[in-house]
């Protein structure tokens, strides 16, 4: 599958800040997770066997990153 923007990752095509839904790249995700102090989940996706996380949150992100070390 080819991606509008060179870093995104996620595959919500259903989602509307998805840059498949549009032409503004990764801005519309990244401005609705700070928003809700989330991380886009791009981030989720480098991290091994993460799974689908249940938040989105700072917190559980900083949790999955270091129980990976």
């Amino acid at each position: 599958m080819s991606l509008p923007s060179p870093v995104c990752t996620c595959g919500d095509t259903n989602c509307p800040f998805n840059p498949v839904n549009h032409n503004q790249g990764c801005g519309p995700c990244i401005l609705k997770n700070l928003s809700l102090r989330e991380i886009p989940s791009c981030f989720f996706n480098l991290l091994d066997d993460h799974g689908i996380p249940h938040q989105y949150s700072f917190e559980d992100f900083a949790k999955l990153v270091l129980s990976q070390h």
